[in-house]
């Protein structure tokens, strides 16, 4: 028999849980047994003014930017209207069915206040990352790193050529949130101080983004998204914006893992990266300051061609500092004794080593080693011996399974760009980024843990 046709009739009372229409295997069920904001508000104090109206509660703006990047919703205004709707999001931020969703200009006043000002974001990335310590999911033994590129929110249009970009026209006091970051960030060595190149174009909205073709396609701004992982779990302990450019890359590996061992204690014992961290002065940072085994490509360009014997046909002798050519010679920095100390010269980054003339004149293997000139020599860094480190531990099997490791921080970028959907900022600005990345990280590791620990599936009686 059919039934009886369905009409709308208010009723006087209802009786409604929002914790039973949220399905048992949600996302943000899962989610909601890792975040702990209990002290949000602790934190927030000193922030807020003891009279006035009442703000937002600043633990539900936190639930909703959680919502929104662990579901790829970029648009705060869309956000707001999902929450408005979606019974599981109002559960999570704990709103009932009469409960008023925040206006999106909220997060834009909170964002650049009082948010920024506390570090707020990176206090909640922290927090996340101390429960995945306490989960056991964080061996601390293993990191890896790498960065990759994301575009900025501006028109490559609205521009100026590196010819005509003058500093001096910009009043901090009227200047744009974006372009007052850029002038305080000329002396950070992940921003401004990072290079003396000045890029071919530099964008009149976003001034720190980077021009860059790296992607050997259309040039375009772009800021570098930088991730530490730890590699059992794929667990991000630290993330930093930066310029796309390798030296500010490396710096801002550099602050990740002074930032890590002085939040977590966490002190790795060897770093996974690619050719573009493997710089003389990057793995003698690693192995003599701070005793991390370097498994990173050595970046040489020492390499030939032409048939000539390249700086990696030499074995280099510790004990005597010395290079080894293939036919058994020494090329030695000095070979001589003074009495007065010698100056150093000028370019102390890099110790020459040379053969004896007569060595190299009655070589067989003169032809292919110096056909030229006589005798051969050779430049080498001086932290040369933290680079034959890296090129030693590349023989090794250790290696091999560091580079299959590796790939873990590529999975995260792939899945921070097709899954969460941040392909494009939002935000401008150094300040911007970093709090998108930042939240985007939390929100990795928040899926992260939802996975490795699913909750445990309860027949229902009927």
């Amino acid at each position: 028999m059919m039934g009886s046709r369905q009409e709308f009739q208010s009723a006087l009372f209802y009786e409604f849980s929002l914790d039973e229409h949220v399905p048992d295997d949600h996302l943000l069920r899962s989610i909601d047994r890792f975040i702990d904001l209990s002290d949000v508000r602790d934190h927030l104090k000193p922030f807020y003014s003891h009279t006035g109206r009442p703000s937002v509660d600043p633990e539900l703006m936190i639930r909703m930017l959680i919502i929104g990047y662990t579901h790829g919703i970029r648009s705060e205004r869309r956000l707001c209207a999902e929450v408005h709707l979606n019974l599981a999001y109002r559960w999570f931020c704990r709103l009932d069915l009469t409960d008023a969703v925040p206006d999106h200009s909220t997060f834009s006043k909170n964002r650049h206040g009082r948010f920024r000002d506390s570090e707020l974001f990176r206090k909640v990335f922290e927090t996340v990352v101390a429960r995945c310590i306490a989960e056991g999911v964080v061996g601390g033994e293993r990191f890896a790193t790498d960065a990759s590129l994301v575009e900025a929110d501006v028109n490559k249009l609205n521009s100026t050529a590196k010819e005509e970009w003058d500093l001096d026209k910009f009043d901090p006091q009227t200047a744009t949130r974006a372009v007052r970051e850029y002038l305080f960030a000329l002396d950070d060595e992940a921003f401004g101080a990072s290079t003396d190149v000045a890029p071919k174009f530099t964008s009149h909205a976003d001034p720190s983004s980077q021009w860059t073709a790296a992607h050997h396609g259309p040039a375009y701004f772009a800021y570098s998204n930088n991730y530490l992982i730890d590699t059992d779990h794929a667990i991000i302990v630290d993330v930093e914006a930066s310029r796309s450019v390798r030296t500010a890359e490396t710096h801002a590996m550099i602050s990740m893992i002074d930032r890590v061992k002085e939040r977590f204690n966490l002190w790795p014992e060897r770093l996974i990266a690619d050719t573009a961290y493997g710089t003389a002065e990057f793995l003698n940072w690693l192995v003599e300051h701070h005793g991390i085994e370097p498994h990173i490509p050595v970046f040489d360009k020492s390499n030939r061609t032409d048939g000539i014997f390249a700086r990696d046909d030499f074995t280099y002798d510790y004990k005597a500092d010395a290079y080894i050519c293939p036919s058994g010679k020494q090329l030695l920095k000095s070979r001589r004794v003074f009495q007065t100390i010698r100056q150093k010269p000028k370019d102390t980054g890099f110790a020459k080593y040379g053969a004896l003339k007569a060595d190299c004149d009655a070589c067989a293997l003169k032809e292919k080693c110096c056909p030229k000139n006589s005798p051969r020599r050779i430049t080498a860094s001086e932290f040369e011996g933290a680079r034959q480190m890296a090129r030693d531990i590349a023989e090794t099997e250790e290696y091999a399974i560091s580079c299959r490791l590796r790939k873990k921080v590529e999975m995260l970028f792939a899945h921070l760009k097709r899954i969460l959907g941040l392909r494009r900022l939002r935000l401008r600005g150094p300040n911007g980024a970093n709090d998108e990345f930042l939240l985007a990280a939390t929100a990795q590791n928040l899926r992260k843990l939802a996975k490795l620990f699913p909750i445990e599936q309860t027949t229902k009686l009927a």
